[in-house]
C-alpha cells in the first residue's frame, strides 16, 4: 500500500500552498499531492482572463516549475482522484483502484461548476471555465470559427469570460436569472456600472432572463430557450453558475457540513486527522459577522492552506486572514475588502461615469467591505477600516477628495 505522512487532496491554489507552507515550516515527513487533473498545480484566475485572451501562454500559469517540486520531495499523484475515505483505517481508495495511506489528511478539492439541469445541458458546445481543459476546448472552437455565444450567468465568472469574448470579436449574450448581475456579492450601484460597461462594448445583457433548456442539432448545440419560448442562436454557450464543493467522500465518510465540509477555528473537520481548505471549507468568518459560509477566493486558499501547515508543525493559531477579491474585465480592475454580506447601506465614492470609484458598505455604521474600481489608494486604505471594524461619518466618507486613511 502506499503511503504518506501527509496527504493533500486537490492540486489548486490551496494543494499548492499548503505542500509549500509545509516545507516553509520546517515539515520534514513525506507529502504527497493527488490532483485529478494531469498537470501541476496552476494559477486558476487567469484562466477566465489572460490565457483564455492569448495573453498569457499556460507555462506561464504554473505556481512553482515541476522542479521545484522535485527539490522539495513533494509527491505528485495527477490524474486520479480520492473516491472513498476510511477514517479509522487513515485510507483513501483512488479512482485508478490503488490505496493510500495517510497521518493527516488536507482536503483542498475547491468545487466543480454548478452544470445546468435543463434539456441539452450535455450537448457538444456547452463550456464550464474551470480548468486549463474547459479553456483549451473553447478556444479551438473559437479557433474553428465560432461566432455567437451565450453566456449564462452574471456572476465574476460569467463577465469575465464575455468580456474576453466581447474583445475578440464575437457576438456575446450575456443572461442573469436575478434582476441585476453580481446580485449576490455587490451593491446595485456597482451591478449598474457593469451592466452598462458590457453593453458599451457590445454585450447584448439580460436580465430577468431565465433559461427554459438548450437546443441542439442532436449533437451539439444551436440556441438557447427561453421561459418566454424565444430562442436565442448560439454556437456555444458559457455556463457560469456558481461552483458544487468536492466533497462528497469526505461527507460520505462521515464529516458534517451541508454548503461543503465543515470546519473550525483551526481548519479541522469532524473527522480525526482531517483539515479542509479554500473554496470547499465551510467556516465561521469574522469578516461576514461569524456567519458559517465559504469564502471563494485565492486568498482564502492560500491562507487556510498556511494555517493548517503551522498547525501540523506544531504552531497551531486561529484562522483569521483578511478576505479580499479581485477581477478584470475590459480595463476596468476591481479590488474588493472584506465581505459586504447583510450590509445595511452603502456610499459611492466618486462618480461611476469617470469609471473610477468606490463602493463603500456599511453595517451599523461600521465599514465591512469596499469594491474599488480603477482606484487602488482607496482599496489600499479601506483595507485597514474594514480590519478595524472602523465606524465613519457618511458625509465625508462620500467626499472622494477626503482620504480613507483620515477615517481611522
Amino acid at each position: 500500500m502506499n503511503q504518506s505522512d501527509i496527504v493533500i487532496v486537490g492540486a489548486g491554489h490551496g494543494g499548492a500552498q499548503c505542500a509549500i507552507a509545509l516545507r516553509q515550516n520546517g515539515f520534514a515527513g513525506t507529502i504527497t499531492v493527488i490532483g485529478r487533473e494531469p498537470e501541476y498545480p496552476y494559477e486558476r484566475p487567469p484562466l477566465s482572463k489572460e490565457y483564455f485572451a492569448r495573453e498569457k501562454t499556460f507555462d506561464r500559469l504554473y505556481i512553482r516549475p515541476a522542479t521545484f517540486w522535485a527539490e522539495k520531495e513533494v509527491t505528485f499523484r495527477l490524474g486520479c482522484e480520492v473516491v472513498r475515505v476510511d477514517p479509522e483505517a487513515h485510507e483513501l481508495a483512488l479512482s485508478n483502484g490503488e490505496t493510500m495511506a495517510y497521518g493527516k489528511l488536507v482536503w483542498a478539492t475547491g468545487g466543480d461548476p454548478r452544470r445546468l439541469s435543463c434539456s441539452g445541458a450535455d450537448l457538444a458546445g456547452v463550456h464550464a471555465v474551470r480548468t486549463r481543459q474547459d479553456c483549451d476546448l473553447l478556444m479551438a472552437e473559437v479557433d474553428d470559427g465560432i461566432r455567437r455565444v451565450v453566456v449564462i450567468g452574471g456572476g465574476y465568472i460569467g463577465l469575465e469570460a464575455a468580456a474576453v469574448l466581447s474583445k475578440l470579436g464575437l457576438e456575446v449574450t450575456l443572461l442573469e436569472a436575478l434582476p441585476r448581475v453580481l446580485a449576490r456579492v455587490a451593491g446595485a450601484q456597482l451591478s449598474e456600472f457593469y451592466e452598462n460597461e458590457h453593453r458599451a462594448h457590445g454585450v447584448d445583457l439580460r436580465t430577468g432572463v431565465a433559461v427554459e433548456g438548450l437546443e441542439g442539432d442532436g449533437h451539439r448545440v444551436t440556441g438557447v430557450r427561453l421561459a418566454d419560448g424565444s430562442v436565442l442562436p448560439a454556437e456555444a454557450v458559457i455556463v457560469g453558475i456558481g461552483i458544487v464543493p468536492a466533497v462528497g467522500p469526505l461527507i460520505a465518510a462521515g464529516a458534517a457540513g451541508a454548503n461543503g465540509v465543515d470546519v473550525d477555528e483551526y481548519c479541522r473537520t469532524s473527522l480525526p486527522d482531517v483539515y479542509a481548505i479554500g473554496d470547499c471549507a465551510s467556516f465561521a468568518c469574522a469578516f461576514a459577522g461569524g456567519d458559517v459560509m465559504r469564502v471563494e477566493s485565492v486568498q482564502n486558499a492560500n491562507d487556510m492552506a498556511s494555517c493548517v501547515a503551522k498547525a501540523l508543525c506544531g504552531d497551531e493559531q486561529p484562522y483569521k486572514a483578511f478576505p479580499w477579491f479581485w477581477s478584470n474585465q475590459y480595463d476596468l480592475k476591481l479590488q474588493t475588502a472584506g465581505i459586504s454580506k447583510d450590509f445595511d447601506a452603502s456610499v459611492v465614492r466618486g462618480d461611476p461615469a469617470s469609471r473610477k470609484f468606490s463602493v463603500v458598505y456599511l453595517r451599523g455604521g461600521k465599514v465591512v467591505a469596499l469594491d474599488c474600481v480603477n482606484l487602488v489608494k482607496d482599496y489600499v486604505q479601506g483595507r485597514k477600516l474594514v480590519e478595524a471594524g472602523a465606524k465613519v461619518d457618511a458625509e465625508r466618507l462620500a467626499d472622494p477628495d477626503v482620504p480613507l486613511k483620515e477615517l481611522l
